[in-house]
């Protein structure tokens, strides 16, 4: 018995992961992005060429998708939290393949009928409300699934393995998404150039149509192939029940309370029915979760990131119709759009190596201001007068950005990750998605007041003012952390080293 209590207690260490059951986690993650990431894309050229020389198609789509996830994003967030994992990914996944098959589907219809906007002018912009409503649902059904999978199935797969297994996932879930970002752009440019869009919308409809069972048959094989998963989804359903039940009681008690009065405390339940009044508006889902997000020690880092959304320099469909309208050829895009996802791959390369060297915070505050610098050559094109090499300059800051911009976001969703309560991730995570598409709806909103494509270069200039906030308030957040920028001493040593050598 002795020697019982007397051996010292090790920390459970999880088996290792088996390698096939990551590869099916990566895999069907791909499958998913890949489609997400086809009709991102086309749909800016899509619109562009249905009502040629104005942004307003393009710019209305973006607004209805970002609208949709800013005011359901935080709800979504709650229903991945509240239902059982197998649960999320059969909704999810079902929903996401219908919505971009319909998707596909009606911008064929609207590229095969292209008169249809003339001779008919209600079916068309019956159609046109089609596409952004499929569009949109598509877009929070992949909400769903990446919260379902990058906020929590990569966190709870790594926990009890050893330290770093949490940093190399999440840098090889975003390299796929840039992977995706890579040739998904490059492959529907060349089927754009070469073929046609129609061949590119049939081509978008028939991938979802594929996808689907293959995504759901990996996926279920990684859900039942590492206990950890299901037994956190059982956690979570046991963890709602008793809340419920606390919840239900607390009300009856303040019922209760309501009703036994008498004259002499008339005001002050007059004033616990205020405060019922207020305390019922703060259970609301969406009122609850915005709280819950508020509370966050992260939240400062996760608004810089926020704001990083309030752009048009990122080859979204704003920026890919207005270089469609100035002759850069669709295949042209595409491969400046690869380029651009490569030096984003090499951002999940790099943040490993930087972030194990000089920490997560710090890491940010690198990438956050070398994505700012990039972009002055984006500012610089606004002068430039052949319109031929400001667009490749426009396109080259841009790429150049995105080494910042990827090694930024990796640093605040794992300091999310670290710092966030497991029974919170989900709905913060649905916030902040939130948030980023509010932020989104607002370039969109003002992609429709400034639809003139000779005008881009207004968008430009807000873009860039609106990142160099972002770099702001993200130092600010690491000062009141660190309670300092910069090692003082290390800089005064680097300035005596020059001085001596001089």
């Amino acid at each position: 018995m002795m020697m019982i209590i007397n051996e010292p207690l090790l920390p459970q260490q999880q088996p290792p992961l088996p390698s096939s059951l990551l590869i099916y986690l990566y895999v069907g993650h791909f499958l998913s992005r890949w489609g997400a990431r086809m009709w991102e894309f086309s749909v800016g050229l899509f619109m562009i060429n249905v009502w040629p020389d104005s942004l307003f198609l393009a710019a209305a789509y973006g607004l209805v998708e970002s609208a949709s996830t800013a005011l359901l994003g935080p709800l979504v967030g709650q229903w991945v939290d509240r239902l059982t994992y197998v649960k999320v990914l059969q909704i999810w996944l079902l929903s996401q393949n219908i919505a971009f098959m319909v998707a596909g589907g009606t911008v064929v219809a609207l590229l095969l009928y292209s008169d249809l906007k003339s001779t008919n002018f209600v079916a068309f912009i019956s159609v046109v409300i089609l596409v952004n409503i499929s569009g949109a649902v598509g877009m929070l059904s992949t909400l769903a699934g990446t919260i379902l999978i990058e906020r929590e199935w990569v966190v709870v797969i790594s926990e009890g393995q050893p330290p770093g297994v949490l940093t190399k996932m999440n840098s090889i879930i975003r390299r796929i998404d840039l992977t995706c970002k890579l040739g998904a752009p490059v492959i529907t440019g060349f089927i754009i150039s070469f073929v046609s869009l129609t061949a590119s919308a049939v081509t978008l409809t028939l991938w979802n149509v594929i996808a689907v069972c293959l995504q759901y048959w990996l996926l279920m094989h990684v859900y039942n192939g590492i206990p950890a998963l299901s037994e956190s989804s059982y956690k979570r359903m046991s963890r709602l029940s008793p809340t419920d039940m606390e919840e239900s009681s607390s009300t009856s008690q303040e019922e209760k309370s309501l009703v036994s009065y008498d004259g002499k405390n008339l005001e002050l339940n007059q004033n616990s029915f205020g405060s019922k009044i207020i305390e019922q508006f703060t259970k609301i889902p969406l009122v609850s979760a915005w709280r819950l997000y508020l509370k966050q020690d992260v939240v400062l880092p996760g608004i810089a990131l926020a704001l990083l959304y309030f752009t048009v320099l990122s080859f979204g469909s704003l920026m890919t119709a207005t270089l469609e309208w100035e002759g850069i050829p669709a295949y042209v895009i595409g491969i400046a759009r690869g380029i651009s996802a490569i030096i984003g791959i090499a951002a999940t390369f790099l943040y490993p190596i930087l972030e194990s060297s000089i920490s997560t915070l710090r890491t940010g505050l690198w990438s956050i201001w070398s994505q700012w610098m990039c972009l002055l050559v984006c500012v610089a094109s606004i002068w430039v007068q052949n319109n031929l090499t400001s667009a490749y300059m426009l396109m080259g800051g841009v790429a150049a950005s995105r080494l910042g911009l990827w090694m930024f976001d990796l640093s605040v969703i794992q300091q999310m990750q670290d710092q966030v309560p497991e029974s919170d991730r989900c709905v913060v995570g649905g916030v902040q998605n939130s948030v980023q598409s509010l932020l989104d709806f607002m370039t969109y909103f003002m992609g429709i007041i400034i639809s003139n494509p000779q005008d881009f270069w207004k968008l430009t200039m807000l873009s860039f003012i609106l990142v160099t906030l972002a770099a702001v308030l993200y130092s600010l957040h690491i000062y009141r952390v660190r309670k300092h920028l910069f090692h003082g001493e290390k800089v005064f040593m680097l300035v005596q080293w020059c001085v001596r050598s001089s």
